[in-house]
């Protein structure tokens, strides 16, 4: 969907510069914005690479296992049919924690890794190895849907992205967007956090 989305855009932009006159600019913005864009590749290689070196280092330092310990009981709360020794616990917890951190790099392949396990957790349910409520074959789990949308709305006390993005387009203060990042994306967390509890218990009905 978002392939013909941006197509269309382009597209349309190119048709309207072509009957306006504007072919010109259209051509000379396309070899510009290609020159930033591996500009800013480069700048956001450098930040990526810092920042998921030290979560590397978190975790060989055992920093994010003590931290998925004193999340743990968040995460029992947001998925209380999730058996407590399941695999998909590591992986959701790292999964926050790095998105906390504004690492959405680093929480990526913990959060493909939650979902495989997550997936694997349904398999069981419907061979009858484990307990608990069984979606027919295609249907998305309450755990899949919860993990999916805690995962988009993202609380971020660290937005690495915006503030690597603001210093390289020449920001006087990059780190500014901080406290109105912390205010938005907890707003966006608590509304999810409501949005899953209230579906859940209409299909527990």
């Amino acid at each position: 969907m978002l392939n013909y989305l941006w197509a269309g855009m382009i597209l349309i932009g190119i048709i309207f510069g072509a009957f306006t006159g504007r072919m010109p600019d259209i051509t000379n913005a396309a070899l510009d914005s290609s020159k930033e864009a591996i500009t800013l590749c480069i700048t956001m290689m450098g930040v990526m690479s810092f920042w998921v070196g030290l979560m590397e280092i978190a975790t060989k330092a055992g920093i994010i296992r003590a931290a998925s310990r004193r999340i743990r009981p968040l995460v029992n709360f947001l998925f209380p049919e999730l058996p407590g020794d399941h695999p998909a616990q590591e992986h959701i917890t790292t999964n926050i924690i790095a998105n906390v951190l504004g690492l959405g790099w680093a929480a990526t392949p913990a959060g493909l890794r939650a979902m495989d396990e997550l997936g694997k957790l349904e398999e069981d349910r419907r061979r009858g190895r484990i307990a608990g409520p069984v979606r027919q074959r295609g249907v998305a789990s309450n755990e899949m849907c919860t993990f999916l949308i805690i995962n988009i709305s993202s609380l971020q006390l660290i937005p690495v992205n915006v503030i690597a993005f603001r210093s390289q387009y020449g920001s006087v203060n990059p780190a500014g967007i901080v406290g109105a990042g912390i205010m938005a994306t907890a707003i966006s967390t608590v509304v999810a956090v409501v949005y899953c509890k209230m579906m859940d218990g209409k299909r527990r009905v």
